[in-house]
C-alpha cells in the first residue's frame, strides 16, 4: 500500500489511520512528532537524522492535526495518532491475534514500569509485556548501563521495544544502539505512555483532547517541567508554519 505524506516543516508524516498503522507496523522505528518535536528538529541535527531512519512517522498533536486542515486542504492529516493511544492499541491488537509480539518496556520509575507491565498483561489477558526496566538518570551517557539494558532486552526474548524516556533522548538511544539488538523488530518511542499505562499520570479528558487542549491539562499536572516548553520554546511553531504556507520555509539541514 502506498502511503501518502503530509509535510510539516522538515518532517514528512505518514497519512494513516490507527487501523492502517496497526496492520502495517511490522518492523522498524515508530516516531510520533508533536509541536515540541518539530521545534527541536529545527535545531538538533542528530535528532533530525534519527527521524530519517523512522519506518513510520505519525502525528501526535491535535493542534497539528487541526492545522493541517487549514494548511493542506487538499491533503490534510486523516488522523491524530498519539503514542499514548497507539501503544495500548498495539498491545490489544497483537494479544488478540496471538501474533507473537513480545514487548520490553524501558522508562518510567521502578514502580510505574512494573505497574504498567502488570496492568497491560492483565488487561490483555496475555504476557505480551515480557520485561520492564527503569533506567537511571543519565543512562544514555553510560556504556555500562547501556550494555546492561541491551542484555536485559535480549534475555527477555522481546522482539519489540517500547521506550518512554522523553524526546529526543529515546529516539537517539534507539538509533545509536538498534544494531546491537538484532532480535528486536519494532521500536516505539512513546514518551509519557508508561506513566499513563501505570495510572500514575492521568490523561486529559477526551473533550479537551478533541479541542486541542491536552497540552493545557498536562501543564496543570506538571507546571514546573512543562511551562517553559509549552509557553516559550514551542510558540515559534505558528510562525514557522506560516512561513511554510507562504513558501518561505527552508529546512535548516
Amino acid at each position: 500500500m502506498r502511503i501518502s505524506k503530509v509535510k510539516m516543516l522538515n518532517v514528512e508524516m505518514d497519512n494513516l489511520t490507527m487501523d492502517e498503522l496497526l496492520q502495517q507496523f511490522d518492523k522498524g522505528l515508530l516516531v510520533t512528532p508533536n509541536i515540541d518535536h518539530l521545534i527541536k528538529l529545527q535545531k538538533d541535527r542528530e535528532f533530525y537524522l534519527c527521524y530519517q531512519q523512522a519506518a513510520f512517522t505519525v502525528c501526535d498533536s491535535r493542534i497539528l492535526f487541526l492545522l493541517s486542515k487549514i494548511l493542506f486542504p487538499g491533503n490534510p492529516l486523516r488522523a491524530q495518532i498519539t503514542g499514548s493511544d497507539f501503544f495500548p492499541a498495539f498491545c490489544d491488537y497483537h494479544s488478540q491475534r496471538q501474533s507473537g509480539a513480545r514487548v520490553f518496556l524501558l522508562g518510567g520509575t521502578d514502580d510505574s514500569v512494573e505497574q504498567a507491565k502488570n496492568k497491560i498483561n492483565s488487561r490483555t489477558q496475555s504476557n505480551i509485556i515480557v520485561g520492564a526496566y527503569s533506567p537511571p538518570f543519565g543512562f544514555e551517557k553510560s556504556a555500562e548501563e547501556t550494555q546492561k539494558i541491551i542484555d536485559l532486552i535480549q534475555a527477555s526474548g522481546a522482539n519489540t521495544l517500547a521506550i518512554g524516556v522523553g524526546a529526543p533522548k529515546q529516539e537517539k538511544w534507539v538509533c545509536a544502539h538498534r544494531d546491537k539488538m538484532p532480535q528486536v523488530m519494532r521500536y516505539l518511542a512513546i514518551g509519557a505512555t508508561i506513566e499513563f499505562e501505570s495510572g500514575n499520570l492521568k490523561r486529559a479528558p477526551k473533550w479537551m483532547t478533541r479541542l486541542g487542549l491536552e497540552w493545557l491539562f498536562r501543564l496543570s499536572q506538571e507546571p514546573k517541567r512543562l511551562a517553559k516548553r509549552y509557553l516559550l520554546e514551542d510558540m515559534p511553531i505558528f510562525f514557522l508554519l506560516l512561513k511554510q504556507r507562504l513558501g518561505l520555509y527552508t529546512n535548516p539541514w
